[in-house]
């Protein structure tokens, strides 16, 4: 009996139906399990011609699933070379391997694909990106926009296809000694991304002062310049973490905080908008 082997063809296309609807029908209870169901279809229907056999592997995929999504494509690769593998007859590939094998590798897979792309590549093109924009330029809009889905399709392509040659080879490297290394070494730069980011584009200053207007004998903003430069925009920044962080608020409601403590703080006189009419 002749090695079933996946064609170029099927796997480009189950890659993009990764790529494309790796969030399809999100909800809290199945996270991306849609998205990897149809990201496998092509791939059994492929390995498998009898329809019962597509419907009992496809069956191993229904289980909950999330990690990040961009560097999640890997996790795909592999289980499509795991799932050619048990069509060519693999004992050692079944259900139990597949589905352990991706609950396993959710983890490590979204700690380094958070670290390594949205808190250290997404931070380092939005800041180009602003660069580009001083002035109300269009060209930062479109120079993120372009750069983001080149680096992430062709990302994505790559960690698939590498997942898929490396196979369940890709397992030990990613939970092992290595992968918690590169998880914290990527956290601390990504970190630092973050906080060159936020420091360079954020910019929190007071218009407090006592006295007379034109000559007051206190303007907070100088002192707080003297002891610490920056000492609004980084307790801002660390209030806002604090908030996301240790008090699970959403991002959304964050926002809206901080445009109820900029608005009372206008109104109080803390706070100056800079607007003339």
């Amino acid at each position: 009996m002749a090695q079933k082997k996946l064609t170029k063809k099927t796997l480009m296309k189950s890659f993009h139906h990764w790529y494309y609807g790796n969030l399809t029908c999100f909800s809290q209870e199945h996270m991306q399990t849609f998205g990897y169901l149809t990201s496998m279809l092509p791939i059994v229907e492929e390995l498998y011609d009898n329809k019962e056999d597509q419907a009992r592997s496809m069956q191993t995929y229904t289980a909950f699933f999330n990690t990040e999504p961009q560097l999640g494509a890997l996790i795909v690769g592999i289980t499509a070379g795991l799932e050619e593998a048990r069509a060519n007859g693999s004992e050692e590939v079944d259900d139990e391997t597949i589905n352990g094998l991706r609950a396993g590798l959710m983890g490590p897979v979204a700690g380094i694909g958070d670290s390594l792309v949205v808190g250290t590549l997404i931070p380092v093109i939005l800041g180009i990106a602003l660069g580009l924009s001083t002035g109300g330029s269009p060209i930062g809009a479109i120079f993120y926009i372009v750069v983001w889905n080149l680096l992430a399709y062709l990302g994505m392509k790559f960690a698939y296809f590498k997942g898929y040659e490396l196979g369940d080879k890709a397992v030990e490297f990613l939970v092992g000694a290595q992968g918690q290394a590169i998880r914290k070494a990527v956290s601390i730069v990504g970190g630092m991304v973050v906080g060159g980011v936020a420091a360079t584009w954020v910019s929190v200053k007071t218009s407090f002062q006592l006295g007379n207007a034109k000559h007051p004998y206190l303007v907070l903003q100088d002192k707080l310049d003297a002891v610490y430069p920056g000492f609004l925009t980084a307790l801002f920044i660390v209030f806002c973490w604090w908030l996301m962080a240790k008090k699970n608020i959403s991002p959304i409601k964050v926002m809206l905080l901080l445009v109820v403590i900029a608005f009372i703080g206008v109104l109080v006189g803390f706070f100056n908008p800079g607007l003339s009419y």
